[in-house]
């Protein structure tokens, strides 16, 4: 199996998902330019977290003009797996991949923090190695990371049991951002492409202080590998 990084200017979370990839996991890995559109020999697309492009005009809007997330669309369409997290679930939502938006902060103050996650579903290709309703930390770090829809958009993310992690767990609660049903992760309705704020890559080696979001890419090459 082999991981497509793709690295915008601004990008900062790039390598700590090179080294979730290549150096934990032992699989190749590609570190993917945003003028390039050749993902011809990439499994699993991850777009990392930071500034593309400054943030100018909002957050993912330039990004998602790029060769590479052109490319990127049409990789999900394809079916295969698309991961944004932070910067990169910012730009999901710009390029239409994911419905919905993020925005400032409630409080509008950056966050920098580690914060406990429901786990909502365990049967998808993210999930499988986690139980459904299983609590986990992750950290954050964002001053844009308000998940927003409206109401018809937030009832057919509950309907189709799209929203993939909130924020708070075993009744713990504590939203660090205002995002709208506690939401820090949800999936498209095919389950292929996948954006979260919380960062996993940040949380995979316990030499750093933490190892729940290893299991997220765990479960993935295990599914992918052996397919």
């Amino acid at each position: 199996m082999k991981f497509g990084i793709i690295v915008f200017p601004g990008s900062n979370c790039d390598r700590d998902m090179q080294w979730v990839s290549q150096g934990l996991l032992q699989q190749p890995t590609r570190m993917v330019w945003h003028q390039n559109s050749d993902l011809s020999d990439i499994d699993i697309v991850v777009i990392p977290g930071g500034f593309s492009y400054g943030d100018y005009l909002r957050c993912g809007a330039i990004a998602r003009f790029s060769p590479a997330l052109r490319a990127t669309i049409e990789h999900a369409q394809a079916g295969k797996p698309v991961l944004g997290i932070c910067n990169g679930f910012q730009i999901l939502t710009e390029a239409g991949l994911l419905p919905g938006a993020l925005v400032r902060n409630a409080n509008l103050h950056f966050v920098c923090d580690r914060v406990p996650l429901t786990v909502e579903r365990n049967d998808l290709l993210w999930t499988q190695n986690y139980q459904a309703g299983q609590t986990i930390t992750l950290p954050i770090a964002h001053g844009e990371g308000r998940y927003h829809a409206d109401a018809e958009t937030l009832q057919a993310l509950e309907d189709n049991r799209q929203v993939v992690f909130r924020y708070g767990g075993d009744g713990l609660g504590g939203n660090p951002n205002g995002s709208c049903n506690d939401i820090a992760g949800i999936c498209n309705r095919q389950g292929n492409v996948m954006g979260m704020m919380p960062h996993p890559e940040r949380a995979s080696d316990g030499a750093i202080g933490g190892s729940d979001g290893l299991a997220l890419f765990q479960g993935l090459v295990k599914t992918l590998v052996t397919a």
